[in-house]
């Protein structure tokens, strides 16, 4: 990644203390240390979202708020600043992309998709506000499952994923019992089970840190 050859190598663990003290003694000049030094962990996490529709450029700027949120209001006592600084940076561009995303379904949901008997054009909230759904609702349930798709992918392990997407029939495929799951894997009902409760929780928790 050539852009990361930009940015300013980290701080040394004692460097950033140093300079964490000062800042917590009012220094302006030793957050904007914290900050510029820290912009290749930005870069870093940037990497992750490269091929999406958004220019790397913005998301750089995005990741940058989330690092000066963190240096803002990090405190020494509950670890370290880069593990903190990199979940503000995360919630920062997720934020981007749900806001994207509600936007994008929103200005979808006033394109035309054919006419009446009368010749009068049809659009997708029409089509929506006839069955009585709430677009908005509608909108929410499906960036929230979006949500714990990723989440899937990203924070269980491949045999929690195995079972939770055969569980829950998760990709179109058909919802499996524990005892059936146990029967394919060789394990225990029982067994099938703990994972399960375990995989839930590790979802739950993640989906909670993103909100």
């Amino acid at each position: 990644m050539l852009f990361l050859k930009t940015f300013s190598q980290p701080l040394s663990p004692e460097e950033e203390q140093f300079y964490l003290k000062r800042y917590k003694e009012g220094d302006l000049e030793a957050r904007n240390v914290l900050i510029e030094r820290n912009l290749r962990l930005v870069a870093h996490i940037v990497k992750k979202y490269q091929g999406m529709e958004e220019e790397t450029e913005d998301l750089i700027s995005i990741g940058t708020i989330g690092l000066i949120k963190a240096v803002t209001t990090f405190d020494a006592e509950k670890g370290k600043l880069a593990t903190y600084a990199a979940r503000c940076i995360e919630n920062e561009l997720l934020m981007l992309f749900r806001s994207r995303r509600k936007l994008a379904k929103e200005t979808s949901l006033y394109e035309p998709i054919g006419n009446d008997k009368e010749g009068n054009v049809i659009n997708l909230i029409d089509v929506m506000e006839s069955i009585d759904e709430d677009p908005v609702e509608t909108m929410q349930t499906a960036m929230d499952c979006r949500r714990v798709a990723a989440l899937v992918r990203q924070v269980l392990t491949p045999r929690e994923r195995e079972i939770v997407i055969m569980r829950y029939g998760l990709g179109g495929g058909k919802e499996v019992t524990q005892r059936e799951i146990g029967a394919k894997l060789g394990i225990s009902r029982s067994y099938v089970s703990r994972i399960e409760k375990r995989a839930l929780e590790k979802l739950r928790d993640s989906f909670k840190e993103e909100m």
